[in-house]
């Protein structure tokens, strides 16, 4: 029956491919109008846009596989990013919007200086170089799994690449905000299918709860241990105010007002889809007893009939194929708008400008596409330590923009060099993590937190140089 499946998710394709055909003609323009959807993304897109962005497959199948263990305390890894999108929104994305700029490290030398801008392009090209690269690990992985006997895992890599890969090509930051509408539709209709009809196949939810092992946490939203709930939380907060690919939906939004209801509302479409695949994963525990952790929702939705295993798979496809375009999006406007167009050619000419801002989306994905086959197995857990670089660049962006008499010139430069050392000291040093583990601070995002802000207002108080305030 792996016919059935196999045309869902070809529909799915196809439908993908029609809408970002029609959004073409959106994307004409330069760079602003490629890569930043003309600045014109009304607030009904910013939030499928930004939730397709942070539903990937660790929120999905990472998040059941922690369930099968944790029980549903591991949806608080949704529910951190739902808090950090909400915050944005509430806080900071009008201001964003006004900015007018199209990347942080531009930000940066408006107000610091061209080194802020080098050091802090090159942090933010390779965080989102290894978070796509997973996602074709992620593709290759899902549909390996659910449809073993049509897609090796290296065919799956492929098919995974060459979907969210041709949708950026072609339509650009339009077709990654309209397509993730069909992404987001998807996602939701299949982890609650695969939810109710796994619950269905138990007996019921009070059987879901008689039936659990009696060591099992099952329902308690505490048992991951709140050290670990707290760093998700501050890890995601961070992140989100910080991460090129997140904040560019506030510089493409229509105005100021549709960045602050777009993430206002996508945080809200992100909050249950953790704990909706977390009950996927405890399900599991009694359906199949025997099996690894990672294997909890795959042969979770293997058991499903066929039409729900498509709708399931495809959306579980689509949290990977959402996430990876937007990512490939930012990671490009990074290396045309702060490299190419800043140090190369900044005199480009509109058709000049969308033609390389298409070779620098082909040259990413090659080359990510390479990067993912040296993928480890432990990638997701190095990206969530990974994200705690973050934590230089919220600092920075928040105090230029809300407390700017407090920023010094030497602030960007060494805030984010900190902090950066700050998680290399964690990973080369044992020691280190050893010392905060013993104090409940279990996370890196902890200390580099520390060593940001200590560095933040070191420099406050040596470096007597004002920030340059445009319009001032």
């Amino acid at each position: 029956m792996n016919w059935v499946p196999l045309s869902i998710v070809f529909i799915y394709i196809v439908l993908l491919y029609v809408v970002t055909w029609f959004t073409r003609r959106l994307s004409r323009g330069g760079m602003i109008a490629y890569l930043l959807a003309g600045r014109n993304l009304p607030f009904w897109v910013v939030a499928p846009l930004l939730t397709g962005l942070a539903v990937g497959g660790a929120s999905t199948v990472g998040v059941a596989e922690r369930a099968y263990k944790a029980g549903l305390s591991a949806g608080w890894y949704n529910a951190a990013w739902a808090a950090g999108a909400i915050l944005v929104g509430l806080i900071a994305a009008r201001c964003y919007r006004r900015m007018e700029v199209a990347t942080l490290p531009e930000l940066f030398e408006r107000h610091y200086s061209t080194s802020g801008r080098i050091i802090g392009v090159i942090g933010q090209i390779i965080l989102q170089i290894v978070i796509i690269s997973v996602q074709y690990v992620a593709g290759g992985a899902i549909l390996s799994s659910l449809l073993p006997d049509v897609f090796s895992f290296e065919e799956g890599m492929f098919i995974t690449a060459v979907v969210f890969v041709g949708i950026t090509l072609i339509g650009g930051f339009w077709a990654a905000g309209l397509t993730n509408i069909i992404n987001v539709i998807f996602i939701y209709v299949g982890v609650i299918l695969g939810a109710a009809i796994a619950i269905g196949k138990i007996g019921g939810f009070g059987e879901l709860v008689a039936k659990l092992p009696a060591q099992h946490p099952g329902f308690d939203l505490g048992a991951i241990g709140l050290p670990l709930i707290i760093a998700w939380f501050m890890v995601m907060v961070t992140m989100a105010f910080s991460v090129q690919s997140v904040v560019q939906i506030t510089f493409a939004a229509k105005d100021s007002s549709s960045a602050s209801k777009g993430f206002i509302l996508g945080g809200l479409i992100i909050l249950p889809i953790g704990f909706i695949s977390a009950i996927i994963g405890l399900a599991a525990t009694i359906l199949h007893p025997e099996i690894i952790a990672t294997e909890a929702l795959p042969r979770t939705v293997l058991s499903l009939s066929p039409v729900v295993a498509g709708l399931v798979l495809a959306g579980l496809w689509a949290a990977d194929v959402s996430t990876a375009s937007a990512l490939l999006v930012g990671s490009a406007t990074l290396v045309v708008g702060d490299l190419i167009k800043r140090f190369v050619a900044p005199d480009l000419e509109e058709k000049r400008e969308r033609r390389i801002s298409r070779i620098s989306v082909l040259v990413l994905s090659v080359f990510t596409y390479i990067l993912a086959y040296f993928v480890s197995g432990n990638i997701l857990k190095t990206l969530l330590l990974g994200l705690s670089l973050t934590t230089g660049y919220t600092l920075v962006t928040l105090m230029t923009v809300f407390w700017p008499k407090v920023c010094r010139r030497a602030h960007a430069n060494w805030t984010l060099l900190t902090s950066m050392a700050a998680l290399a000291f964690w990973l080369i040093f044992p020691q280190v993590s050893s010392f905060f583990n013993k104090i409940g601070l279990i996370h890196p995002i902890y200390f580099c937190w520390i060593v940001s802000l200590a560095t933040f207002f070191l420099v406050a108080i040596i470096d007597k140089r004002k920030i340059k305030v445009p319009g001032a």
